[in-house]
């Protein structure tokens, strides 16, 4: 059995291991593929030499919580997933036909998940073996616990020069490091006669790095803004380094099967094998960030009425995840969002805009220690010019996601999600 050895995905907005949301004005307007203000440093780098001459600073925090849950039967194993205060930098310098940018963030997954009650794949491991040998759930007390980390921390340097009065190129890379763990124990305790039966325990730390390079190009005549920006795949190869690691039968239980069924406490042993096999020390796993596509439309209503419609595509099933589950994907992710924005007046600003996310999921990919939901996400919210230099954004955004129902050998399983980001940011004009 191919499984994932990581137990959370982005609690952000974007692809299954990318996140496109860094900048307030994203959780606002969604669509910003098209815009020259700041936060085009990483959405339309070719776009910022249309953007404001000398420095800019920008600044934005964000609070994501979310819930992942897994119903089997009448059982629900609630997962709840959250981040602290998530930051975001971005700085560009612009003078005449070009401009330099940089930008800092979490640029893929981003936060902890815990699952108290643990996950059904690893619960229903120990039970198993344990009815195949006649010993039934109501003589043990089972105490089970998960949680995990999942950082993806991004560095974007951008170099945008105008080569014509309508049209701008950009080039630049991101570096890419990976910082995340899993933690967790299942343990079968308290059998009257047998004590302690079988226990899993669980404590790695995985870092990786990556890079990744970025092109892209604008085109701006009058009120239309045409644009295209291509990331190419982050190869990222983690290594574990396992603090602890321990899965296997109590003495009392093993002592019985090795006198009754040695083959059965052989099976057993190679099955355990094959479960911790990614979680073993040294051991490598690839968590790949896919080759984005994004094409975007602006339009320029008047100069106080913009929209913006923009596609994305993540090529999932050519970047490499654990136990290579992307090839059980039907196809890569597909997003197509929507965004508007109105200028009450010179102080000012609202905007709203809306999210389809489609990950070509199916039953082989979806696991318990990670798993995906499509989705759609609406976001709303506003900016205040507090003067001609500084700049108050506040948004929210909600994803509201479809459940997806997977047959296991222990029953249904039914995934579920939810996910809310609140933010604010100071853009700031030198």
């Amino acid at each position: 059995m191919a499984f994932s050895a990581s137990l959370i995905t982005t609690v952000h907005a974007g692809g299954l291991m990318t996140n496109t949301n860094y900048h307030i004005a994203f959780d606002r307007m969604m669509a910003r593929g098209a815009t020259f203000d700041i936060d085009a440093v990483y959405s339309n780098p070719a776009g910022m030499v249309w953007g404001r001459e000398g420095w800019q600073l920008s600044i934005n925090f964000q609070k994501p919580w979310q819930y992942r849950d897994i119903k089997v039967g009448e059982t629900t194993y609630e997962g709840k997933a959250s981040a602290p205060i998530v930051p975001a930098l971005f700085t560009s310098y612009k003078h005449d036909r070009w401009a330099v940018s940089a930008m800092l963030g979490i640029v893929g997954s981003g936060g902890f998940v815990e699952y108290k009650q643990g996950v059904p794949m690893f619960n229903m491991l120990l039970q198993g073996m344990l009815q195949q040998n006649n010993i039934t759930p109501d003589q043990y007390k089972l105490d089970s616990e998960m949680k995990g980390k999942q950082y993806i921390y991004g560095a974007q340097v951008n170099f945008s020069y105008k080569i014509l009065d309508c049209l701008s190129v950009a080039t630049g890379f991101r570096a890419n490091y990976y910082d995340g763990y899993y933690r967790g124990h299942v343990r079968a305790i308290e059998h009257p006669q047998l004590g302690d039966l079988a226990t899993l325990l669980l404590d790695v730390d995985q870092k990786g790095w990556g890079f990744t390079p970025i092109i892209s190009i604008n085109y701006h005549q009058g009120p239309i803004t045409l644009t295209a920006r291509y990331e190419f795949r982050t190869k990222i190869s983690t290594k574990n380094d396992t603090n602890v690691l321990d899965a296997g039968l109590g003495t009392g239980v093993a002592s019985i099967l090795q006198q009754i069924n040695p083959t059965a406490l052989e099976a057993i042993g190679t099955t355990m094998a094959a479960y911790t096999a990614p979680y073993q020390d040294g051991a490598r796993t690839r968590y790949d960030m896919p080759a984005l596509l994004s094409v975007a439309a602006g339009y320029e209503f008047t100069p106080k009425l913009r929209a913006t419609l923009e596609y994305h595509f993540f090529d999932d099933k050519n970047a490499r995840m654990a136990g290579d589950r992307q090839k059980e994907l039907k196809h890569g992710t597909h997003e197509i969002l929507a965004g508007i924005e109105y200028d009450i007046n010179e102080k000012f600003t609202v905007s709203c805009g809306a999210q389809r996310t489609d990950y070509g999921l199916s039953n082989g990919y979806q696991q318990d220690t990670s798993f995906a939901c499509d989705s759609y996400s609406i976001g709303l919210g506003g900016a205040w010019n507090i003067n001609e230099r500084l700049r108050l954004n506040a948004g929210y955004f909600i994803s509201l996601y479809s459940d997806y129902t997977k047959p296991t050998n222990y029953g249904t399983e039914v995934f579920s999600r939810t996910n809310n980001v609140v933010g604010v940011g100071m853009d700031f004009k030198f």
